[in-house]
């Protein structure tokens, strides 16, 4: 199915800019994260567990887009590829070589992916319209099959130990993206994942934010932005730096994790 090629106005760039990784970073440094998604008034990412909801108007989705250019990568957890099918590149109409599309990168702890020539991120390799996705899981969470096809359309598995919790360890994440040579990332959803960038210690590794606030309330028993409260947790995680970009009926926050 052809969809629609998208266009960001340059006059909305300048805005953006101070959140965004800068062109050429030291290769020593850990990758630069952009923790961005879209969200209702109530905090909510969709109605319900498993339900794809969309939220973003026409600008905000253009500029989401945009933003994959300006990164090397782009990261979902696994539930956000099984729900969703996404494309995980970009269409803008600027992008002429495939070069300028980020990397898909899925987190997979438990091998519960289970692809195929179907999914969208693999047809759109396969059609030279996005990379090949970087599936991280632990041993054992690949098979022949599957590891064979991502190797066809230019992806690959990469290996990761997984806490007692099941869960990869973000530090770790970032170390294996950067020996993969990519130096920014931006970390799109679901849920579960944003929630587990925004307790200590791991939100310190978030270098910027840009959420899309949609004017409406989703209701309880929603996917929500809360991260967990931790034992003995008295103070708030709050934003520094912040700007606030009206668009069409949208609002988009911009701004950066205070460091206490």
């Amino acid at each position: 199915m052809s969809r629609e090629t998208l266009s960001f106005p340059p006059t909305s760039i300048p805005p953006l800019e101070p959140y965004l990784p800068i062109t050429s970073p030291s290769p020593s440094s850990k990758p630069h994260l952009t923790l961005t998604y879209a969200t209702s008034l109530d905090a909510s990412l969709s109605l319900a567990p498993g339900v794809r909801t969309t939220l973003s108007g026409p600008y905000s989705k253009s500029m989401t887009h945009y933003l994959r250019t300006r990164h090397n990568a782009i990261l979902v957890g696994c539930t956000t590829a099984l729900v969703d099918n996404p494309a995980l590149n970009s269409r803008l109409g600027s992008i002429t070589s495939l070069d300028q599309q980020p990397r898909p990168i899925i987190l997979d702890p438990k091998g519960r992916w289970d692809f195929t020539e179907d999914s969208q991120v693999i047809r759109l390799a396969a059609e030279f319209k996005g990379k090949g996705p970087w599936v991280v899981t632990k041993r054992g969470g690949e098979t022949k099959e599957r590891g064979e096809l991502l190797e066809r359309v230019g992806g690959k598995f990469l290996f990761l130990e997984t806490g007692e919790d099941g869960r990869f360890k973000w530090g770790d994440v970032l170390s294996v993206l950067g020996e993969q040579g990519v130096r920014s990332v931006m970390v799109e959803g679901g849920g579960e994942v944003i929630n587990s960038l925004l307790i200590d210690p791991e939100h310190r590794l978030v270098d910027s934010v840009i959420i899309t606030i949609a004017p409406t309330w989703l209701g309880k028993g929603g996917v929500v932005v809360s991260p967990s409260r931790q034992q003995g947790q008295t103070s708030q995680l709050k934003l520094w730096d912040v700007s606030w970009q009206p668009h069409g009926e949208d609002v988009v926050l911009c701004g950066r994790i205070l460091r206490s």
